[in-house]
């Protein structure tokens, strides 16, 4: 009996060691996917770097593609506007993400906690801006910012309130909203979701020792979810630094936003409609090496310890 079940073990571990290729057959569209798409463009943008397009006779007598180096890097680091343009993202960045969070943990709390009724209504409400596209959105709020056709800016103008959203000092702001506006909710979908994955128990026994409301949700949920807090900032870093949609909206009803007003539209001016894809290209790689590095740095000083941050 032993020996009969020995033999049709070994017998399985044989057939089926003789299909060690199928895992690979269901990963391979994905890994097909990820090379082309994420891959090849990489390795492409960083060989595209490393030449330019050089042409001679005015223009009818040719071109030659020459190999030049780091030559595009230090044109891309010569170039205030490209320069400024990471140094305004950044001024954005500081404003925009602690807003963004701490308005997506506030809804994902409220909606956790037993005081909101009509949850689902009010979830769908926050949600909806989301599934709206970025470049409609900003048309929306393109509209609302034009003090000859808002509404809400007549009404402030009636009460004496002078508000200009397209203002140089403001338009920086007006680009923030629209991005809260877009992306809160997917964050506080985030946070909720974590949120219902925490143990019930564990506020019970807090409510039990005193604690209220506030003091669970700041000492006992926001912790508990701290990756979920990560995923989500570590999102909106990232979409920051490749702002693109809105200000690009913004540009035509505004003389206040430029070409090259973040990297990714100095990006698209230099390729685009400069028509030089190798100083594009060194551009979009320092962006992609800027994004990498802050998400590291907030990922290595998220992942230390209280007392390593002291």
């Amino acid at each position: 009996m032993s020996t009969t079940l020995v033999r049709t073990t070994a017998r399985r571990r044989f057939s089926g060691s003789g299909r060690w290729w199928v895992p690979y057959v269901f990963i391979a569209p994905f890994i097909v996917v990820f090379i082309v798409f994420m891959v090849a463009p990489i390795v492409i943008a960083i060989v595209n770097s490393l030449f330019a397009t050089q042409t001679s006779g005015l223009g009818f007598g040719g071109s030659e593609t020459l190999f030049v180096g780091l030559g595009n890097y230090l044109r891309a680091f010569a170039d205030g506007d490209f320069l400024m343009s990471f140094a305004r993202v950044a001024l954005y960045g500081v404003v925009q993400v602690p807003v963004m969070m701490i308005i997506a943990a506030a809804l994902a709390l409220l909606f956790d906690s037993a005081v909101l009724k009509l949850k689902r209504f009010f979830q769908f409400a926050v949600f909806l801006p989301y599934a709206i596209p970025g470049v409609i959105a900003a048309l929306l709020w393109g509209f609302l910012y034009q003090p000859s056709v808002s509404p809400f800016l007549q009404l402030f103008s009636s009460l004496g309130i002078s508000a200009n959203m397209l203002a140089p000092g403001t338009v920086l702001w007006s680009i923030a909203n629209i991005s809260i506006w877009s992306n809160v909710g997917i964050n506080m979908i985030i946070l909720f979701a974590a949120l219902q994955a925490l143990p019930r128990e564990a506020y019970e026994a807090a409510r039990i020792d005193g604690a209220g409301e506030v003091r669970i949700a700041l000492s006992i949920k926001i912790p508990m979810i701290a990756p979920a807090v990560l995923l989500t900032t570590l999102s909106t870093v990232i979409g920051t630094l490749q702002l693109f949609n809105e200000p690009q909206v913004l540009q035509t009803i505004t003389a206040n936003v430029s070409s090259d007003y973040t990297p990714n539209m100095a990006i698209y001016a230099a390729s685009t409609l400069g028509g030089d894809t190798n100083l594009g290209s060194a551009m979009a790689v320092i962006l992609g090496l800027a994004t990498l590095i802050v998400s590291l740095v907030l990922v290595r000083f998220t992942n230390r310890t209280p007392k390593e941050r002291v």
